[in-house]
């Protein structure tokens, strides 16, 4: 199990900047925000906020001496800028998802794409966002949101399963299953030992014809986790279907 992280709220950074040279050299200081998190003792997850306050893009992680030494708080403006941008991010994620699920797909892909204003690079966003464009099978959009989620490491993690399952289960109803394996291929890199990815892997190879594949994540899948029903009853019955 990884570190639970503990919202340090915002922080700020002066950034000196140097303009001209010698006599006429001129000195300039901005302020920078950030969004904190901690996890164990010493370790500070550090992230930028975007216009809308809200952390997007790289995050760099610091010790504690290196932290201290170049960020202070910004208590109000957590309160009155960030945490109140994060609510409101939650809330149309939360509205886009529910109405994914009801089949509402128009106003789905609204509340997605106001999501994606406050944080244009946010996971759940996008994965949503891509669920609804493969639903209504364009195409074109979706192309462009499979390559920013390929590109964004942090929709294959634990926090986004539900989400990225859900995503990739839809492009395998939609018969897209190169996209899908593409996906969970991603996803394995980065969580090599997770036998449901397997499973879910072996699943899609399936669905493209490719049975040989699929017992190599099947066996992949029991490996992890011998006491697997599901997948050794899917097994048996690839074997089987091979056998005739």
């Amino acid at each position: 199990m990884g570190d639970i992280s503990q919202v340090l709220g915002v922080f700020s950074k002066n950034i000196k900047d140097y303009t001209g040279a010698g006599a006429t050299m001129q000195r300039s200081e901005s302020k920078t925000y950030y969004y904190v998190t901690r996890s164990g003792v010493d370790k500070y997850q550090v992230q930028p906020l975007n216009e809308q306050n809200i952390p997007s893009g790289m995050v760099i992680v610091l010790n504690k001496k290196e932290f201290i030494t170049q960020y202070a708080p910004e208590l109000k403006y957590y309160e009155k800028k960030t945490l109140p941008a994060l609510k409101s991010l939650k809330a149309k994620i939360d509205k886009g998802e529910k109405q994914f699920i009801d089949g509402n797909l128009d106003e789905a892909e609204q509340s997605f794409a106001k999501a994606l204003f406050l944080d244009p690079e946010h996971p759940k966003a996008n994965l949503g966002m891509g669920s609804v464009q493969c639903s209504k099978q364009n195409f074109t959009k979706l192309s462009g949101i499979v390559d920013r989620l390929l590109n964004n490491d942090a929709v294959f993690m634990e926090s986004q399963r539900q989400e990225f399952n859900l995503f990739a289960i839809t492009l395998r109803k939609q018969t897209l299953f190169d996209e899908a394996i593409t996906f969970y291929n991603k996803a394995i890199e980065i969580n090599p030992n997770d036998e449901n990815l397997h499973f879910n892997t072996a699943r899609a190879y399936f669905d493209a014809g490719d049975n040989d594949m699929a017992l190599e994540h099947l066996d992949k899948a029991l490996e992890i986790a011998p006491t697997l029903e599901v997948a050794s009853m899917f097994k048996k019955y690839i074997v089987k279907r091979k056998g005739k």
